[in-house]
Formats: structure tokens, C-alpha cells, sequence
């Protein structure tokens, strides 16, 4: 199972450092997120790009993933009028594109919250519409996109891997697949190891954090709740070789490399026990 670090927990101090921590850390990639100040697309687009590649040459890290920021303002494929789903799509284009450029393996994205009022036959038509679209540009451009799952705290569109499974189903393309962030299914009580079963090989990436069970929080691992090592064990046992990014996100800012260095040393002992 490769590790990566995810870049968000470093949006307050420069890039460099989350590549520099990577590499002496022991992470084996980053995934690269891609928000202000650090990785947004249109920076990325204009110029930016050969900087962020020349980190991860520097470090000898590479990038694995590209999460590009599309939940919140300014852009949300799933609610507003159709000029603003427009609006984001072509940004999420954009995104496809420069983790293609990149060298990236594929581009997550994680369809947002579509308004309490919005019928769920429109939040369908809708999040299959906006998906199908961006898996065409995947298609032509040889990149894979994958979609990730959040929790009911965060999104009433795709929170499940029923839910995953019918997007994948309803879309059909062979550049999209699907990842498990362990913590939405727990804190739902809904089987993690499910996603295995209900995904099969289309299951292309995971998150690993701890949960308290109760938020949409992401700590450490061995900081939570969720039973880690007979998880990681079960998932080893169906034979998941692929990447495992610890996401540890807004939870940490203050201080992102001392719990990336305490991340990855847990999460290692948990997988040698």
C-alpha cells in the first residue's frame, strides 16, 4: 500500500515544505491540492505548473493525485443555474488537464451539496449530466477521473458507495472510478469494507484517517475511533495494493508537519502489526 500526503494540511505555509516534509517523512507521494495559494488550476494553467513539477523532481516525491478545491465558493457543480454548473465544469476541465499535465494518475473530485430544496430526481439528472461530461474530457484526454464520497454532513448527493455505484453505472466510462475516504461510511455505519465488494476493481484510491464518529472531522490516525489496524488488515486481505493518502485537512494548520511526521508513523505501525 503506497502513503501520501495530502497538501491541503500545508495551505498556510509554502508548498515546498509539504514536498520537503514528504520526503523526509517517508511518504512515497503527495496529493497535490489543489487550492490557493498552492495548486489552483488557472494558476497552474498559467505558468505555474513547471514550478509545483520542479518540487516534487526536486524531493524525488511524486505527484500521484491532483484534488482540486470545488466544494465550496466559487464553484459547486451540483446547485446554482445552469451558467454556474457551466461555470464549473469548465474549471473541473481545467483541472483534468493539468493533472494530466502533471503526471498525475487521476484527478478526484467530490460532488458537493446540492440545496435542501432541489428534488432528487433533478440532483440525478444533474450530477450524472456534469459527471458524464467531465469523464468524456478524461477520455480524450487519457487521464482517469475519480469520484469521491462525502460525508451527510457535507453533501445530500453522493455519500455512499451504493451511491458511487450507480454513478458509475449510470455514466459507463472507462476513465471513472471511485475511492473510499474511510470516514464517511463510518460515521454513517455503513460497512467500510463494503466498498470492496460494491466496487470491486472500479475502487481506485482511498483516504486514511481516524474519525470521532461523530463529525466529518479527520485526525490523525490512532486519534479516533475507527479500528484501524483490523481495517487496514481486511482491506490487505482482499488484496488493496493501491494508494492510501492520509487527508488530514483543516484540523491540523497550525502545526501540518509535526502530525504528517505523527501520521505516517502510526499509520506504518498499524501496518506492520
Amino acid at each position: 500500500m503506497q502513503i501520501g500526503l495530502f497538501t491541503s494540511g500545508y495551505q498556510r505555509n509554502p508548498l515546498r515544505d509539504a514536498f520537503a516534509d514528504a520526503e523526509r517523512f517517508g511518504y512515497d507521494y503527495v496529493e497535490l491540492w489543489g487550492g490557493r495559494p498552492h495548486a489552483f488550476a488557472p494558476d497552474l494553467k498559467a505558468g505555474d505548473l513547471a514550478a509545483v513539477r520542479a518540487l516534487a523532481d526536486q524531493h524525488g516525491v511524486p505527484i500521484r493525485v491532483y484534488t482540486p478545491e470545488h466544494n465550496a465558493y466559487p464553484y459547486n457543480f451540483m446547485i446554482g443555474s445552469e451558467s454556474q454548473r457551466a461555470d464549473a465544469i469548465d474549471y473541473l476541465t481545467t483541472c483534468l488537464d493539468m493533472g494530466k499535465a502533471m503526471g498525475a494518475e487521476f484527478t478526484v473530485i467530490s460532488p458537493a451539496h446540492a440545496g435542501y430544496r432541489t428534488p432528487r430526481a433533478e440532483v440525478n439528472e444533474r450530477l450524472v449530466d456534469s459527471v458524464t461530461q467531465l469523464a468524456r474530457h478524461a477520455e480524450r484526454i487519457g487521464h482517469t477521473l475519480v469520484v469521491e464520497a462525502l460525508t451527510p454532513y457535507e453533501s445530500n448527493v453522493c455519500t455512499t458507495a451504493d451511491d458511487l455505484a450507480w454513478l458509475l453505472d449510470q455514466v459507463g466510462s472507462p476513465n471513472l472510478a471511485a475511492m473510499c475516504d474511510i470516514v464517511p461510511p463510518f460515521v454513517q455505519h455503513e460497512s467500510i469494507v463494503g466498498y470492496l465488494d460494491k466496487l470491486g476493481d472500479r475502487m481506485r484510491h482511498l483516504h486514511v484517517v481516524d474519525s470521532d464518529g461523530s463529525s466529518d472531522t479527520h485526525l490523525v490516525p490512532g486519534e479516533g475511533v475507527i479500528p484501524l489496524r483490523e481495517l487496514l488488515a481486511e482491506f490487505r486481505a482482499a488484496g488493496y495494493d493501491g494508494t492510501a493518502t492520509i487527508e488530514l485537512v483543516t484540523n491540523y494548520l497550525n502545526e501540518p508537519r509535526l502530525y504528517a511526521r505523527r501520521a505516517i508513523d502510526e499509520l506504518r505501525a498499524l501496518l506492520e502489526d
